[in-house]
């Protein structure tokens, strides 16, 4: 096979930090609010611009409280659980790396005994049918190393006792969400919209308001995880005055990807820009011999952290298929057509593509032929 003429003009196929949205510029930034207090008008303006903008772009329930928090994702998930579990028992589902990160905040750390972990392998789900919405319940809606997502909120109870833990932070602003569902939801900026990293967003509901507000956790809470003052919510924090001190070059960043956000449509638009990368790279799979999806149901398939390996009919051995994702990764990386498609660290060898929004689902089509040479590469020096 000939080396294909054309390349993605943007070769950032990253699974976070993301690419930037198109026409995104430093230029862009130069209304940042640098040197100036997060705490001063100007700062304060821009910080409640991104929890505003938001809202409003996600569509989040008005009773609902949303925040910036520190830490990334992570940080938001994290402080979510160390201020609001410990009430009742826990249903922790993980079918990624993400989901059991969290398992081990659960067990091992804040020593919940009655904890209940639902796993699946790589490319498979949780049954979501025999989760007790009467308990709380933590759970990723898309696995970042694993490319399988939830389809749907449906096995939520929409009367439940316990409390919905979301980890959206690769399905937000790419997947609709069911917010009535979900009592905690967190996301950070350097995923679907390209932001930069070390800043979370956290969302309640009223009924997680409620809980944090009538317990005290019974370990020790530090200070970047506190969101009460007195028994009470701090309604500050969810106001733009934030726990600690942003990067007002990075709120900047937030506010010019949340704008174009607004500028091609919006949620839908964004949505529908994701579904057609994830589109793109099914139609190329089903013609393709020697790839398959990682996730072998539709259903579960994620638009964003979109998986492939390397299939048996490929007539690779054993040894040949595990090496085969890093050679191909590292082979394109050297072409500059495409960087860090290699999986993750503790994903079964694999690509992974990034499908989200600020991605061009030309630049997937024309990634496509590439990884059709750069296989043929591989197997011809296997051979």
């Amino acid at each position: 096979m000939n080396k294909p003429q054309s390349k993605p003009k943007n070769p950032n196929f990253s699974s976070g930090p993301c690419a930037k949205p198109p026409g995104w510029s430093l230029e862009g930034l130069d209304d940042a609010a640098l040197g100036r207090s997060h705490r001063a008008a100007v700062g304060l303006e821009k910080l409640r611009n991104v929890i505003d903008t938001s809202k409003e772009l996600l569509g989040i329930p008005d009773d609902y409280r949303l925040a910036i928090v520190p830490g990334s994702d992570t940080g938001a998930i994290e402080m979510a659980m160390w201020s609001l579990l410990g009430q009742r028992g826990v249903d922790v589902l993980a079918w990624e790396n993400f989901g059991q990160m969290w398992v081990v905040d659960i067990i091992k750390h804040l020593s919940i005994e009655d904890s209940r972990v639902m796993d699946a392998p790589y490319g498979e789900i949780t049954d979501l049918s025999s989760v007790d919405c009467n308990r709380d319940v933590i759970f990723t809606w898309n696995g970042t190393t694993s490319g399988v997502c939830v389809p749907n909120g449906d096995w939520i109870d929409p009367n439940r006792d316990g409390l919905t833990f979301c980890d959206a932070t690769s399905a937000v602003f790419a997947m609709e969400l069911p917010w009535n569902k979900l009592d905690v939801v967190t996301w950070s900026w350097q995923k679907v919209l390209g932001g930069e990293a070390a800043h979370g967003m956290l969302a309640l509901s009223p009924r997680a308001v409620q809980r944090l507000e009538s317990q005290t956790p019974s370990w020790p809470m530090p200070k970047v995880f506190r969101m009460t003052s007195k028994g009470k919510v701090d309604e500050a924090l969810f106001r733009g005055a934030t726990i600690n001190t942003p990067s007002m070059l990075c709120v900047e960043d937030a506010i010019f990807a949340l704008e174009w956000a607004r500028s091609v449509g919006g949620l839908k638009g964004l949505v529908s820009r994701s579904a057609a990368n994830l589109n793109a790279v099914a139609e190329w799979v089903e013609k393709t011999t020697w790839v398959e999806f990682l996730p072998k149901n539709p259903a579960t398939r994620s638009c964003t952290s979109i998986c492939v390996e390397i299939a048996e009919a490929s007539g690779l051995d054993t040894e040949a298929l595990k090496n085969a994702p890093k050679y191909i990764s590292s082979l394109l990386e050297n072409e500059g057509v495409a960087y860090d498609l290699n999986n993750h660290r503790a994903a079964p060898p694999s690509l992974r593509i990034w499908g989200g929004a600020t991605v061009e689902t030309a630049d997937i089509k024309a990634l496509l032929p590439w990884l059709d040479w750069a296989f043929t590469q591989y197997t011809n020096q296997t051979n």
